[in-house]
């Protein structure tokens, strides 16, 4: 689970977290997504399919399970209820901040999961952390605002 507090509001947050197929640019672990019902929405039932560096088949399939306007988007695999993408975006004043969490099964007993905790999860965690600040400068950025005027002393 990672955090990152950002200095928008919530609801311009959400707005990019609903960006489904933009996903990819600031989730570096994933290859692509998109919704399955094209033109679709993404409110609860909604499908999502995803290809991404997550242990599993090469494209998942994963139902939107919960879905509250401007605060959660939560996904859960289709096939494995063990398999979940939860992101929650909470109000702070005039900021917000956005926690990401994602879980996957790991099977093969004790010493598999070991082993999974030692390379692919850390990897995974670290990559979610980078994600994240990733997120925090596409909601942060300002359009039609100079460069520079952010660089004055």
């Amino acid at each position: 689970m990672h955090a990152v507090d950002l200095q928008t509001p919530p609801e311009a947050a959400f707005a990019v977290l609903c960006e489904v197929e933009k996903w990819p640019v600031w989730l570096s672990f994933l290859r692509s997504a998109r919704l399955a019902q094209p033109g679709g929405s993404l409110t609860p039932g909604a499908e999502v399919l995803v290809r991404s560096a997550i242990p599993g088949d090469e494209e998942q399939l994963y139902e939107v399970d919960q879905y509250i306007e401007n605060h959660m988007l939560a996904l859960v695999g289709a096939y494995s209820v063990r398999r979940r993408i939860d992101f929650r975006i909470e109000r702070k004043t005039t900021r917000s901040k956005m926690t990401a969490r994602i879980d996957y099964p790991t099977y093969g007993g004790r010493v598999a999961a070991f082993v999974d905790r030692l390379t692919k999860r850390r990897k995974l965690s670290s990559a979610l952390a980078e994600s994240m600040v990733h997120f925090k400068g596409l909601v942060e950025y300002r359009r039609g605002e100079a460069a520079a005027d952010d660089l004055e002393l």
